[in-house]
């Protein structure tokens, strides 16, 4: 047979049965299966033509429908080996999209169920794709396995021709699947976006052992930090930059200009990071964990968010000869907004002292008193603020470091609630735990969580785009955890054997 002919017999043919599919869907809720059929009727993955013989790897591609039949939705033959969780939960979200839209059509609530539908959107198109090309390659099927029995001489020469056609197929699957991922399980959780988007940050910065040394190197990072926020954030490549604005809270210097400890508020001015997005299903080329896209979404709190923890840096000091081991502790807490700190911090919770500042200052330090005390009575979260000369300033500045951390003490305490397990991996954020080691001898820094290195320790550092460096891979790591963790809940007997095997691996 004549290649040209052959080739247009094949789209003739596997178009004729995609309508004949298509008119079933239309005529029917889905295409169904007898629950007699179900364990007949395979999605083969991978086929091949031996001696006129077609052989094929296969997969069940089922789910129930609730009435004792079987809907063959093809997304068990997605690669990448979704787990049983993840594909309960995309069908789930696929049932409750249709129950919506049927709702929506009889009058149901436009604003609830719009906003619902909405939600789910995304992940009912992936499912209509995925069940475009799952009926699309059983036709190609189909007809490989009609060639294969008819014992044609050209029946090698057509199979090729439907290889070709299933493997354009199966790479059309691959985003697919990972898209499926993204979507349940977004780079950015859910129950943080919302502070790592729009809030403000306040940064704790506090020199730890190493006495002088420990605060000139604090003063070298709250510098790189004031540096990278004036600049509005942004990656190592000058991408996503926004307006913010950074605002010294409080400051505690020693006689070599090293810091002891500060507060830093950074504030976007309504420029911070765009709103929190899902993956959208139609986004073919994107690739939605690239740097420039996460900086992009993040305000400054989910910006600086990776840096808590505790810094610590090795090199000779100017006055010695010896290595000398020094660390900084830093805490980045999201910024509660000033019409909220009433709420969060009701005044019989407070006691406010007022006394003199202290210091070098001019002629109101020691005369008027102007500094502020503000105590939470039930954590014993203090805040001492004498930056202003005004005492109304400095009771504003330390209501607000008062409220932030109140707020993060409280947010601790939920997600304790919620999970008492935390990967020792990702570790837990605080100041305790050892996040990065700047080595100046071989002008090397470190990132122990993702085991991460980068050459030039001072350009780093003054710069601050040591934040933009590994915020993008401890984001990316976190997201890797939450996917384990819904593998964790997946019930199947397969998911359970693959954690014994780990359990044992890891013993």
């Amino acid at each position: 047979m004549n290649p040209l002919r052959r080739g247009r017999s094949l789209a003739i043919e596997v178009f004729r049965r995609q309508e004949n599919v298509r008119s079933y869907v239309r005529a029917a809720p889905s295409v169904l299966l007898p629950a007699a059929s179900r364990r007949r009727h395979v999605t083969p993955a991978k086929v091949t033509v031996a001696d006129g013989r077609v052989s094929s790897s296969a997969s069940a591609s089922f789910v129930e429908d609730g009435l004792g039949d079987v809907i063959d939705d093809g997304l068990e033959s997605l690669p990448g080996g979704l787990s049983h969780g993840m594909l309960s939960r995309i069908r789930a979200m696929k049932a409750r999209h249709d129950e919506v839209s049927s709702l929506l059509q009889n009058g149901g609530d436009q604003t609830s169920l719009g906003k619902e539908m909405s939600s789910l959107a995304g992940i009912s198109a992936l499912c209509d794709r995925v069940s475009a090309i799952h009926a699309e390659r059983s036709s190609l099927v189909e007809l490989l396995e009609e060639s294969a029995a008819s014992g044609d001489e050209d029946s090698k020469e057509f199979a090729d021709e439907v290889h070709g056609e299933l493997e354009l197929l199966e790479r059309k699957l691959e985003p697919i699947s990972r898209k499926f991922v993204e979507s349940l399980v977004p780079l950015l959780s859910p129950e943080d976006a919302e502070d790592l988007t729009s809030s403000d940050a306040v940064i704790d910065i506090k020199a730890g052992t190493g006495g002088d040394e420990a605060c000139l190197f604090a003063a070298e990072i709250m510098a790189g930090y004031q540096n990278v926020a004036k600049a509005g954030g942004g990656d190592v490549d000058g991408n996503g930059c926004k307006s913010w604005d950074v605002e010294v809270l409080s400051v505690s210097r020693t006689d070599l200009g090293g810091v002891k400890d500060a507060s830093l508020v950074v504030s976007s001015r309504g420029g911070g990071g765009s709103n929190y997005a899902m993956v959208y299903a139609d986004d073919d080329d994107g690739d939605s964990d690239s740097t420039s896209q996460l900086i992009a979404q993040l305000g400054p709190f989910g910006f600086f968010s990776y840096e808590s923890g505790v810094h610590r840096v090795q090199r000779v000091p100017i006055n010695d000869t010896k290595m000398q081991t020094s660390a900084v502790s830093v805490a980045v807490l999201p910024s509660v907004s000033d019409d909220k700190v009433s709420q969060a911090l009701p005044a019989d919770e407070l006691r406010i002292d007022v006394m003199r500042a202290s210091g070098a200052g001019g002629q109101h330090v020691n005369t008027t008193e102007s500094a502020v005390r503000v105590t939470h009575l039930p954590t014993g979260i203090v805040a001492y603020i004498q930056e202003e000369r005004s005492q109304h300033k400095n009771k504003a500045k330390a209501l607000k470091l008062v409220a932030a951390r109140v707020h993060q003490l409280r947010k601790e305490k939920a997600m304790k609630d919620r999970s008492a397990a935390r990967s020792s991996l990702m570790g837990g954020g605080d100041r305790s735990e050892r996040i990065r080691t700047y080595n100046y001898s071989q002008d090397r820094i470190t990132d122990h969580r993702c085991k991460t290195s980068v050459q030039g320790v001072q350009t780093w550092l003054s710069s601050g785009g040591i934040v933009s460096k590994f915020a993008p891979l401890m984001y990316s790591m976190e997201r890797e955890e939450r996917i384990r963790e819904m593998e964790d809940d997946d019930p199947s007997p397969s998911s359970q054997h693959k954690k014994k095997g780990k359990k044992k691996k890891n013993s």
